[in-house]
This record gives C-alpha cells, structure tokens and sequence, in this order.
C-alpha cells in the first residue's frame, strides 16, 4: 500500500505541472488598442485568433496579412504579455487618417464634376470621408493629368498637399499647373497620291481643324484641342476613307508623326485675330496607297432559308466590277442581317471572307451565313406604363403573338408609338428598349417593352409675343393620353392686344374600338389685324405715321365663331391614312382703313356689294386628304417625312364658293450620330372660286412671319395692286384758298372737281409656293440652335379672281370726271364737266407686274426651346432678307392736267392738279426689311 501511495503522489505531481505549462501558452484573452474610429470587436473580427486558442506565431502572421489587407491602418503591431491564465495578447494598431475635403487649385479647363466623373470611371477610390492612401493620391494625380491631356493641356504638372486636421484627419489639395493649351497645329499627309489632303483631312473627325465642310478657304476657321489619345482613332478612320476608295491594303507605314513647337505672340496682341502664347502640335501621317481594288464578286454558303442567291445579292448596294468600298459592303451585312430578321431569325450572323486577285487587282467576298432558327413571337408585354392601359400601346404594334417575329414590324410599331408623343423617345438600337427572351428549343420569343411615360396632362399659364396675335397671355389645360385611353382633350382660353380667342377640342384615336380617328374642335376668335400697330409691337417702338399711310394700310377686325369635324382611318400596316374634315365658319369683318374697306367691298366674293358683304360671311367646307408620315416625334423630329395631300372645297351651303388643293412634304435626316437634324419642308396651295364668284381676299395668301418667311413681317409678303375708285378735290388757288361756287355767298360751298383714284392695295395671292431648310443642333435637351434658309413666293396667277363687283365697277365707269373749263361770273363759279373713263379700267384688280412673281428669301440663326412651363415652343432668331421687295411703285390710272380747268383759272388749275397729283396718285415706295429680330412662341415646320 505504501508503494502504491508513492506511485499515486507522483502522478498527481506531474499531472500539476502539465497543467501548468499547457496554461502558460493559451492565449487568455485579446486586447486592441490604438483605434479611434474602427470599433475593437470589428478589429477582432477580422483576425483568425481567439482566446482559448493556443498560442501559434504562424496563425498571428496570418492575422497581421488579414488586417493589413483591410487597408484601414498605416502601423499595426502585435505583442504578448504572460497573466496568471496564460498570454495576452495585445494589438497595436495605428489607423490611417481620414480625408475631410478635398480641394482642386488651379483647375480652369476642366470643372470638378468632370474630375470625380472621371474618378469613378477610373474607378481611383478617392473621395470624402475615405481613408487616406497614398497609392490611391498618386492614381488621382495620374488621373488628373490624363483628363488635361484630353483637353489640350498636355504640359500640366499636379502636386498633392497634405495637410493635418486634428485629431485623426487629413485635407488634401491637388495643385494644377494646366500649363499652355495644345492645339492641332498643321496636319500632313505623305504618300498620298490619289486621294486629296484636304479629304484626308476632313475623315478625322477628333483632330480636324472646324470650318465649314467642303468650303476650300473656310475650312481651317478653328483648331481643335490636341488630345493624344484620339490620334489613333483618326488614323483608323484614314484608313477607311482609302479602304472606301478601292485602296484595301493601304498603310499608313507606322504612327503618325508628332512635332510640338510654341505658337502665339509674346507681346501685345489683338484679342481673336491674334493669339496669345501656346504650343501646337503638328501631325504628318505617311500613307502607302497600294493598289486600287475592284469587286470581282459576292458569293454566299449555307444559306438555306433564302436560296435565291440573286435576292440576296440585291441587298448590297455595291455592283461587280465597282470599285471596292468597305462601307457600302457594311451596308449590305447590315441590310442582310434586317432581310433575315424579317424572316425571324434574330440570331443570323454573317462571317465575310476576303480573297484577292493580285494580278487582276479584284477582290472576292465569300459570306458564310448562319441563319440560326426562325422564332415565333409567344408573348409580348410592357412594363413602365401606369397610366396608358395596354391596349392603347398593343393597338399600335405590328408585330401579332403566334406570328413569325419580324424586326422590321418591330420597328415600325416603335416608330408608331413615338408619333405618339406618350413616351420618352423608344430607340430600336437601344438594349434597354426591348428585352429578348429566347427558348432556343421551341423557337419562341418574349418581347418585352419598356416604356416611361411623358406628363400627359398640362395645366400652364402661356404667354409672349406673336406676329399675328401681338402680345398675349393664355392658360390652357391639355392632356394627351385622357384617362389613359389615348384620348386628346385640349381647352384654351387666349387674350392678346390683337387677338383674343376661345377654343375646346377632342380627338379619338380609335373609335369603336376600330382604327377609326374622330375629332373635333369649337372655337371662337376676335383678330384685329392693323399693320400699322403690327410693326410697331414687333419693332418695340412706336410708330408716327401721317392719315395718308395709314388708310393704305390693311386695317380691319375679323370675328369668326365656328366648329370642325375630322375623321380619318390609316392603311393597313403602314403610315398612310385616309381622311375628311368639315369645317363650319360664321365670319363678320370691320374695315377700319380706306385700303381695307376698298378691297372686302369692292371684290365679288359673295355675290353681293357693298357693307353688306362684310356682315355673316358663312364659309361651308370639306378637306378630304391624304396622308403618310413618318416622323419619329411629333415635336421635335430628327427622322423621318411626311407628305400630305388634299383638297379645301367650300361651297356645301354657305355665301362662299372656293377651291383650294394643299400639298405639303417636310423630311428631316439624322446626322451627327442623331444628334442633329438636317429639315426640309415645301408647301403649295392655290386657291380659287367658282359659280361666279371669287375667293374672300382674307383667305388668299399672304406670307410673312414665324410661319413661313421668318425675316418678314406677317402677312406682308403680298403682290400689289391698284383698285380702281373715283373722288373728289376742291378747286383750290396758289394761295391755298379754295374756289367758291357763289363768290358773294361762301355758305354755297367750294367747287369740286371729281377725279380717278388710284387705291394702293395688297390682294395676296392664289398661288403660295413656300420651302424651308434648317439644320438643328442640339445644345442641351429641349435646347437647339438652328441656321435657317426661307424662300416663298405668292404670286396671282389668275387676275380674273380678283374681279370688282358688278355695282361698284358701273360707279366707277359711270363717273364724269375732270373739270376742263370754269365758268366764272360775278355771281357764281360753275364746271363743266369732262368725260367718263376712256378707255375704261378694267373690272379686275391692275396687278403691279414688278411685284407679282417676286421671290423672297430670309435667311438667319434660331434658338428654340421647348418650354414645359408654356407648354409651347419659344424661339429667338435674327433673319436677313437677301431678296425683298425695294422699289416705287405708280399708279396705272394717272391724272392729268386736262382734268383741271385752265384760261381764267389756269393758276387754280395748275395748283389743284399739282396737289390731286401728289394726294391720290403719288409714287409709292414699297421696301420691304432688311433685317429683322424677333422672339416668338410657334414654330415654322
């Protein structure tokens, strides 16, 4: 027992001491010190080591690499200290500061937004509120001196300041030296033996000089930035200027050619003709032309869902033995891959393979096709459309479920939704308009649309200044999209110092449920039309003008109160459209000058004379038409034409009888990738009446204004003409008194001669020809500028239609006019009277032949914004007329001198004649402006 009691002392013993050193090696617990701002469990958490573990140097440089790649700390350190329950561990840490600002000095070419745009490009990871890292600083330096580069400023130097902000922050400054700015200085071709420099020159798009194409001498007006990274791209686009010309091998035998030299004048320089100090780039690009090429032929393999080779062939615009062009053969895979996708393969791919004939200088084209399977459309759905149910959206598409997917029906249901103008625009080439989801093993397709909706309703107060309404102010409700039906509803209420009008309209694109498009409009306006005040509004000053001008001047007030009635239906699966409307006008008009009240009383319009026929003028008409449009928007187009076709046919009831056939063609072409657009626009109509009767002179055509000719004032452009009258002047001696009928009694009055009058007036003419150009350049959103070209011309083709009515042209032959002798007694002063007219004038209006068939032309720069507060378009333009109107213009009935008595009263003959010559027949100047600048809210085309 003794021995066992030994044994038993000795285990317990050494069981102690085990115990023991196994404790002096357990970590008992981890201690972080040093943070400030990462909490110490975050610390602990990213360590691998926990108390209790024992305690192993290879696992703890494990947790040093963990924290060190967080990239939180600029020191850590690890140490241990012995407790009675093992190790303590304890880490050091030492965090890296935190950045409070960040400032940019010397920063001038660039803004800061484009700095941290280009940050997050470059993906550099230097912001506010990060940590400090001086890797990260060096990149932004780096970064910073690429975007310079960019924009010219190739010599800019950045240095980074660092400074403390107490306790644990940094600030840092990024200090610029943009140095001079880099521009292209003269660019050279070497080797370039049949294609022109300036060519060459104009296919580099980044680096070219700006000027305008094609010009000769106006081509280099600006330099463009240098930006080195663009040279490549330039050079490339060399390449397939030659490679477009045949020249398929051509070389440009290794990089261009830089050389940087100092431009500018050290001291005193004229601001925009001189520069000032900078550096300039010169660029020489040698060339190895080659041979020209030519299309020996197109061939094509396994193409077995289109096996006529010739159809296929067809596609490319391109014929055997042209010269080899690399773009018109783009075009053509480009036009095969469109020719498939009607036929619904969406996965058609087309591989060319390019072979030559050295010897005979052809080029060979072998296009493997992979047609892929054709899909069937299983479903197609929207998403994005709160508002506009899905049947207003699925009505316009083309494409059916259960049919063959066609891309080309595609496209043109996106087209059709866009004319809309429910949506923001719906590109075909955009990913995001249209989501494919193929099953491959059945051959279907799931269309899926997104679509964002525009603001369909518009509650706005529209105001500014109009060539025909003058200064106005309206509010008006509309919405285009009317409970989300696709329905119009429009009400405005519009009030000017000219004009003040009333009008509510509806339109229902699909009556019944069918592609059937009803409307109508009730309106009520009151326009007073004075040319005088007209001028003065748009010249913003007013205008003295003696009685005499003034009654030769159209002066008049039209109220017309009426209704019209649309209906149209469109051809099946196309942008043609049928369509009639009916238009019912009530008209009363008050001449307020001499020329105005001449004219609406003198012309036979309506079958009667006189006051009469200005009162309850009833104007009953149909326009049947034709239409085909395909604009891309219904505000702003970049592509696309429309032509529309029709016919004014008043006459159905109503005191009007007139004809007026209407044709109009606007195109507009996208250029710069879209962004621009290039518009054109020509309209004609020519109005006549029948059954007797001749058109109303307000419904003839006067151009001028923001609608037609920008540079002229509305409704001034107007043949001129001389409307035949008779009056009266009082015989009047040399010393202005007037001769007396009873010379011993002057309550008898004075003695009258009656004489021919001459009334100056401007008819308008039956034939308008009008075409307008413009090329808008987007600047920002709704904001364009736009260089403009206006030309029209309003001739009078037909006298006959401005006719003088029967009553009014018998006054005037039947008058005796003139006063050839005076009979002078004691008692009293009595005129013989001369004769009637002879010859006559004629019963129709005497046409100004200088004036008629006279074109003009404006032309000038336009700003135009689409204002969503006006919910109207806003435009400023400046126009200059280079063809106008600047010549006198004199009476074709002249007064002479045998009208007025001689002998005796020879001195009151000669005087009174003098004066009737220059009152009633003087020698008009008719000059037209030269120049005109003018802000409006409409829009020309």
């Amino acid at each position: 027992m003794k021995g066992l009691g030994w044994t038993l002392a000795i285990a317990l013993t050494l069981l102690s001491a085990a115990t023991s050193w196994a404790q002096t090696d357990v970590i008992s617990e981890i201690n972080v010190q040093g943070n400030r701002r990462i909490p110490a469990e975050t610390v602990k958490a990213r360590i691998f080591t926990h108390p209790g573990d024992i305690y192993d140097p290879a696992a703890l440089e494990r947790d040093f690499n963990s924290l060190w790649n967080t990239g939180y700390f600029e020191d850590i350190r690890f140490s241990r200290e012995q407790t009675p329950k093992g190790w303590r561990l304890i880490i050091q840490v030492k965090e890296k500061p935190t950045i409070r600002e960040i400032n940019y000095v010397g920063l001038s070419s660039v803004s800061t937004s484009d700095v941290l745009d280009r940050f997050k490009e470059a993906k550099v990871g230097l912001s506010v509120e990060s940590q400090y890292d001086p890797t990260k600083v060096k990149k932004a330096e780096v970064t910073i001196k690429g975007l310079l580069a960019e924009h010219g400023r190739q010599f800019a130097t950045v240095r980074t300041e660092k400074r403390q902000i107490p306790p644990a922050a940094v600030g840092i400054t990024f200090v610029i030296k943009e140095g001079p700015k880099v521009k292209v200085g003269k660019i050279k071709f070497e080797g370039n033996k049949n294609v022109k420099s300036r060519v060459l020159r104009y296919a580099m798009k980044n680096l070219r000089p700006i000027g305008i194409p094609h010009s000769i001498f106006l081509e280099d007006i600006f330099a463009r930035t240098y930006d080195a990274t663009k040279l490549d791209e330039d050079t490339e686009r060399v390449r397939n200027e030659y490679q477009n010309r045949g020249y398929f091998k051509m070389n440009t035998s290794g990089q261009a050619k830089t050389e940087i030299h100092d431009t500018g004048h050290t001291g005193f320089h004229i601001p925009l003709l001189q520069g000032g100090v900078g550096k300039s780039v010169d660029i020489t690009m040698p060339i190895d032309e080659g041979e020209r090429y030519t299309l020996g032929g197109i061939t094509f393999k396994n193409n077995k869902a289109v096996q006529n080779v010739k159809a296929l062939r067809a596609i490319f615009p391109i014929k055997d033995g042209d010269v080899f062009s690399k773009e018109k053969i783009a075009k053509g895979l480009e036009n095969l891959r469109k020719a498939y996708g009607e036929l619904g393969y969406i996965n058609f791919t087309s591989i060319p393979d390019t072979h030559f004939d050295d010897d005979k200088k052809l080029i060979y084209l072998d296009i493997d096709v992979d047609e892929g399977k054709a899909f069937y459309v299983r479903r197609i759905e929207f998403q994005g459309n709160t508002t506009t149910r899905d049947k207003v959206i699925r009505r316009e598409i083309a494409l059916e479920e259960g049919n063959v997917y066609n891309s080309h029906y595609w496209e043109l249901s996106l087209l059709r939704l866009n004319q809309l103008g429910y949506f923001d625009q719906l590109k075909p080439d955009d990913p995001n308009t249209t989501i494919r989801q193929l099953d491959e093993k059945d051959g279907l397709v799931d269309l899926t649309l997104k679509i964002h909706e525009k603001g369909k309703n518009s509650i706005g107060l529209n105001g500014g200044v109009s060539g025909l309404e003058g200064a106005f102010v309206g509010i008006n409700y509309a919405t285009n999209n009317f409970l989300g039906l696709g329905e119009t509803l429009q009400v405005q209420l519009s009030a000017g110092n000219l004009a003040k009008s009333v009008r509510f309209g509806f339109t229902q694109p699909y009556m019944f449920d069918r592609p059937l498009q009803f409307g109508f409009n009730v309106y009520y306006t009151n326009t007073k039309y004075d040319q005088a005040r007209q001028l003065s509004i748009l010249g913003g000053q007013p205008l003295n003008l003696p009685n005499a001008v003034l009654q030769n001047l159209q002066n008049y007030t039209q109220q017309s109160a009426g209704f019209t009635s649309s209906l149209s239906y469109p051809l099946h699966r196309s942008f043609k459209r049928l369509g009639i409307t009916y238009s019912f006008d009530r008209s009363s008009l008050a001449a307020l000058s001499t020329a105005s009240r001449n004219l609406f009383e003198f012309l036979a319009f309506r079958g009667i004379s006189g006051p009469v026929a200005l009162n309850g003028i009833i104007t009953s008409k149909i326009f049947p038409n034709f239409s085909f449009n395909t604009l891309d928007s219904p505000i702003s187009p970049h592509h696309g034409h429309q032509f529309t076709l029709g016919a004014e046919i008043a006459g159905l009831g109503g005191t009007i009888r007139s004809v007026r056939p209407i044709v109009q063609y606007k195109k507009f072409i996208p250029m710069q990738n879209r962004r621009n657009a290039l518009g054109f626009n020509v309209q004609g109509s020519f109005i006549t009446g029948f059954a007797g009767l001749v058109a109303p002179p307000f419904q003839r055509a006067y151009m001028g204004g923001e609608n037609d000719l920008r540079g002229f004032d509305v409704r001034s452009v107007s043949p001129v003409a001389f409307l035949p009258n008779v009056g009266s002047i009082t015989l009047t001696n040399p010393d202005g008194t007037p001769v007396p009928r009873d010379p011993q009694n002057p309550r008898a009055g004075n003695v009258t001669i009656p004489i021919p009058i001459d009334q100056i007036t401007f008819p308008g003419g039956d034939l308008s020809i009008v075409t307008n150009m413009e090329y808008r350049i987007t600047i920002y959103g709704p904001v364009a500028l736009a260089p403009f070209v206006d030309l029209g011309i309003d001739p009078i083709v037909r006298p006959s239609q401005l006719q003088i009515a029967q009553q009014q042209f018998l006054d005037v032959t039947g008058t005796i006019v003139g006063c050839p002798v005076l009979s002078q007694t004691a008692t009293a002063n009595t005129c013989t009277l001369g004769s009637v007219l002879n010859p006559p004038p004629s019963q129709n209006l005497q046409v100004l032949s200088s004036t008629n068939w006279r074109p003009r032309m404006s032309t000038g720069l336009e700003l135009q914004m689409f204002l969503p507060v006006v919910n109207a378009p806003f435009r400023i333009y400046w126009a200059y007329n280079p063809l106008r109107l600047d010549n006198p213009a004199n009476p074709p009935i002249p007064i002479t001198r045998g009208m007025f008595p001689s002998g005796n009263a020879e001195g009151a003959g000669n005087y009174t004649f003098n004066l009737a010559k220059n009152t009633y027949s003087p020698s008009f100047l008719l000059r037209e402006p030269r120049k005109t600048f003018r802000f409006t809210v409409a829009t020309t085309f």
